[in-house]
């Protein structure tokens, strides 16, 4: 059973891309296509404006991996922090059922 698709075109930096997605995936697409042509032309904005759209386009691609990246660990270090703290809490939670048990409560 083969998926439905549909053809989307995005622009970056004046250049015209075609994509086949999958209807669901389509908004996420373009919005992805916005943000990289936004970077894109950050990138083009501070370098010489005689960078080859490949070169621009490499940069902008390792600021966004980076930025990926930074995220990722942020996110793993919140979760860490937030296990920690439900960790605790469970402990807490069951020592107040362990002396209430105790108590015949």
């Amino acid at each position: 059973m083969s998926q439905e698709t549909v053809g989307v075109t995005v622009h970056l930096m004046g250049c015209e891309y075609r994509f086949a997605c999958q209807p669901s995936e389509r908004d996420d697409l373009l919005e992805a296509a916005r943000y990289l042509d936004v970077r894109m032309r950050e990138v083009r904005d501070r370098t010489s404006k005689l960078l080859s759209l490949e070169a621009v386009a490499v940069m902008a691609a390792i600021n966004v991996s980076n930025e990926l990246l930074r995220q990722q660990h942020l996110s793993a270090e919140a979760d860490t922090l937030v296990g920690r703290q439900v960790e605790d809490l469970l402990r807490k939670v069951d020592a107040v059922l362990s002396k209430a048990e105790s108590e015949g409560l």
